[in-house]
């Protein structure tokens, strides 16, 4: 997929307080650049830190379009193995910070991804003596104070209720939903749908399947999963969230059931989105997935040895450096100024963007007999020698 399977670079912080430890993970740079979230879960490992560093890389040449203001950058990620519920988690996460200070200031651009929100990473950062959490690519921009502030105001941008920062990421894997519906000619209002998370990603990705006239009938959380076979009330179960998309059950219909955590695999349904952690899908389990599709809302929620059981089971399995590319996307063609602090403009964008990418990739699994996941990392290794060439392998 790239140009060599070795990081640039590959590091492993221990906090002096806690023990608690911390990975960074740069997988590649480009203009001296590179993008990746910050995750905080119990157990993260550098393999999977790198894994996911591996996977921003392809996410960012996935939207290079020539000509376009936004420039992809390179893939990075970072990682703290830590219960983000735990008392210690904020100053680990602040001290974690810290100590990253250096490469977030030069060259790692980062943000929320699973276990944090975007407004506690904000926090943190400043509380650690960071300008901000994307200072690195500041010097990449033609005029940083109105890049600073089209970006400000599109985070303040709410659309019934929800910010447009979560909705963003949400809004692209509903739309490779669709697209793969559209190729199939599956009508809409025929299609179930189960969801593992009501997170940021999970959440928006239920609203805009909802309202495009999917029926969502079971979503799986930290206490267990709730299901209606004639549909849940997805925008009640959004407003009883907590701040890691927890469901209030005192939010549920009498026709609502509750059933165990895992129950969302075998639910029956055409779609499965698993949207909140890594590794949920095995070699075991998924022999209770009946669902036509998989779609990885999440970072590597199906593990390859699953995937490749599931696809000689005749289930597609749409990769996650596709599906759930568009909140990083989102980010640089605000930022750059691609598009501005305008909700219809941004979701339409995001839309045109993940349908585009959704088809070409579907198209060329079709044409190469290979998976869908094979074929998004032909099209990235078609196109990194394209932007090496432009920018160089590491400058």
């Amino acid at each position: 997929m790239t140009d060599t399977a070795t990081p640039l670079i590959s590091l492993t912080w221990t906090d002096h307080i806690t023990g608690r430890r911390g990975h960074l993970v740069v997988d590649r740079l480009v203009r001296g650049v590179a993008s990746g979230g910050l995750r905080m879960r119990e157990g993260c490992t550098l393999d999977e830190v790198a894994g996911l560093a591996r996977g921003m890389t392809m996410k960012e040449a996935l939207h290079y379009t020539p000509g376009a203001r936004y420039i992809p950058l390179g893939g990075a990620k970072g990682g703290i193995d830590c219960d983000p519920r735990a008392p210690e988690a904020y100053g680990v996460l602040v001290r974690y910070l810290q100590a990253m200070r250096p490469y977030i200031a030069h060259f790692w651009t980062t943000g929320e991804d699973l276990g944090l929100t975007q407004g506690l990473v904000d926090k943190a950062a400043a509380e650690a003596g960071l300008t901000s959490s994307i200072q690195a690519v500041y010097p990449l921009l033609d005029d940083e104070e109105a890049a600073r502030r089209r970006l400000a105001d599109a985070f303040a941008v709410e659309v019934d209720g929800i910010g447009l920062g979560e909705l963003a990421g949400g809004c692209g894997v509903a739309e490779a939903v669709l697209a793969a519906l559209d190729r199939a000619r599956r009508p809409y209002q025929d299609t179930r749908v189960a969801l593992q998370g009501l997170g940021t990603m999970g959440g928006a990705t239920a609203r805009f399947l909802t309202r495009a006239g999917l029926r969502v009938v079971a979503v799986a959380d930290a206490k267990g999963t709730v299901a209606n076979a004639d549909g849940l009330d997805v925008e009640a179960l959004l407003a009883a969230r907590d701040a890691f998309g927890t469901v209030d059950r005192a939010a549920l219909r009498a026709d609502d059931v509750e059933l165990p955590g895992d129950a969302w695999l075998s639910t029956d349904a055409e779609v499965l989105v698993p949207a909140a952690i890594s590794y949920c899908i095995d070699s075991v389990n998924q022999e209770r997935i009946t669902a036509r599709w998989v779609v990885e809302a999440a970072n590597m929620p199906v593990r390859p040895e699953a995937e490749a059981l599931l696809t000689a089971r005749g289930i597609t399995v749409l990769p996650d450096v596709v599906v759930n590319s568009g909140t990083n996307a989102w980010w640089w063609w605000t930022l750059f100024g691609d598009i501005g602090a305008d909700a219809d403009e941004a979701l339409g964008h995001i839309r045109r963007s993940m349908r585009t990418l959704i088809d070409l990739m579907l198209a060329r699994a079709e044409a190469d007999g290979t998976t869908p996941r094979a074929a998004a990392h032909a099209l990235v290794a078609d196109r990194l020698p394209e932007i090496a060439a432009r920018y160089g392998w590491y400058r």
